[in-house]
C-alpha cells in the first residue's frame, strides 16, 4: 500500500528515510526549517517540500496531516520531535507517529504518546522507514479545540516551581508534554524544576494564562 508520509527535518536521516520512502513508491513531504536545505531536498526530487518549523500549526498543516498516515518526526532535537508528533496527532488522530531520540535510554516514556522510537546509532533512516511502513498504533490522546505547542521556562516565584504535575491544577485545555530537551516523557510525578523549561500543548485561549503560571 502506498503511504502518504510526512518526514520533519530533511538533515542526513531526515534525507535517507524520505529518499527510500521515495523509492519505495511511498508519497513524501519534508518539513525543514534551513531555506538552502529544502532547495537541495527540492533539487533532488526525493519529495515535496515545506519550509518551516515542523511544531507550528501553520507550516504542519502545509503537509497536510489530516491525509497523511505517517509522520516521521527526524530532527536532532527530541523536543521538537515530540512537539512536531504531538502536534500531527491532533491534526489527524489515526496517524502513525515515529520520532527520533538520541539514545535507546532517551526512549523510555515515549511509548505512552508516540507509535515507535528510532535514534541514529541502529541506523536511524532505516529504522524510521521500517517504522512508517509497520501497522498503525493509536497515538497520543487529543485535545479539544485548537492546539498550540510552546516552550515554557518556569519561574523561580512561580506558584509551579518544585511541585509536581500530580499537585498543581492547570488550565482545561493544556498539557505539560515533557521538559523542553526531549529526555523524558512528563508524568502525575514529574516535578517542575525552577529554571527549566518544558512543552506545553495548550488551546490558544489559555495560553495567556499557562504563561502566568510558568512565570510567576
Amino acid at each position: 500500500m502506498d503511504l502518504r508520509v510526512i518526514v520533519v527535518g530533511g538533515g542526513r536521516v531526515g534525507y535517507h528515510a524520505a529518499e527510500s520512502l521515495e523509492e519505495q513508491g511511498h508519497r513524501v513531504v519534508v518539513v525543514e526549517r534551513d531555506g538552502d536545505r529544502c532547495e537541495e531536498i527540492a533539487d533532488a526530487y526525493v519529495a515535496s517540500v515545506v519550509e518551516g518549523d515542523g511544531t507550528r500549526p501553520d507550516i504542519l498543516r502545509q503537509a497536510d496531516p489530516e491525509r497523511a498516515d505517517v509522520i516521521l518526526a527526524l530532527t536532532p532535537n527530541a523536543g521538537a520531535n515530540l512537539g512536531a508528533c504531538v502536534l500531527a496527532s491532533r491534526l489527524n488522530p489515526d496517524l502513525r507517529t515515529v520520532m527520533r531520540v538520541a539514545t535507546p535510554a532517551g526512549a523510555e516514556g515515549y511509548e505512552e504518546v508516540v507509535d515507535a522510537t528510532v535514534f541514529p546509532e541502529r541506523a536511524g533512516a532505516r529504522a524510521a522507514v521500517n517504522a512508517a511502513t509497520g501497522d498503525a498504533m493509536w497515538a497520543v490522546e487529543s485535545l479539544p479545540g485548537e492546539l498550540e505547542i510552546i516552550e515554557m521556562r518556569v519561574i523561580e516565584d512561580s506558584p509551579l516551581a518544585g511541585r509536581s504535575l500530580s499537585a498543581v491544577s492547570l488550565p482545561h485545555g493544556s498539557l505539560v508534554v515533557s521538559a523542553a530537551d526531549g529526555d523524558r516523557i512528563a508524568s502525575a510525578e514529574t516535578t517542575l524544576e525552577p529554571g527549566r523549561a518544558y512543552l506545553v500543548a495548550a488551546e490558544p485561549n489559555v495560553t495567556d494564562e499557562v504563561r502566568q503560571l510558568f512565570h510567576g
